[in-house]
């Protein structure tokens, strides 16, 4: 596997995969949430909204990514955003085709992306994601890569 900078050519398939990777997450937030609150942060589905982002994502001159391939396929991909005022970089985005995962590319993402990050001037490293089960692999795989639990209690009612 070698990870190299995103090309707009592979847009289509990291739209693929990470909408198939976040599959089991979105269902998760969905039993999670009350279903108004969800419905209203998704009025069109969260596929809709998720690839809006993705797209959004790959085509922002402020934010770097980077894709994993193996055997010629797309197998992940990982975008990240510095914030040079408060020197810390963010781990924006990861996602890994599902097919592929429990194989280490997540893990060689992040560990590709934290480097890049210290060499851009970053003394902290932030990744963000759900306390639901969904979210419990990736949850693993940063803690793991020694990152540090910050818990917050975010709260959401429908109006």
């Amino acid at each position: 596997m070698q990870i190299e900078p995103y090309d707009p050519h592979q847009l289509n398939a990291v739209i693929r995969l990470s909408l198939r990777a976040w599959t089991p997450v979105f269902d998760s937030i969905q039993e999670a949430m009350d279903a108004e609150v969800h419905q209203a942060f998704y009025p069109d589905h969260w596929r809709v909204s998720q690839q809006k982002a993705i797209e959004d994502v790959c085509a922002a001159e402020d934010i770097n990514v980077w894709v994993a391939i193996d055997a010629g396929s797309t197998k992940g991909f990982v975008a990240v955003k510095l914030d040079s005022e408060s020197s810390m970089g963010e781990i924006y985005m990861v996602a890994v085709d599902p097919d592929f995962q429990g194989q280490g590319i997540g893990t060689a993402l992040i560990e590709f992306a934290l480097p890049w990050m210290k060499e851009a001037g970053m003394t902290v490293a932030m990744v963000e994601t759900g306390g639901d089960p969904g979210h419990a692999p990736a949850r693993r795989t940063y803690e793991k890569l020694g990152f540090g639990l910050l818990p917050i209690a975010r709260y959401f009612k429908k109006l």
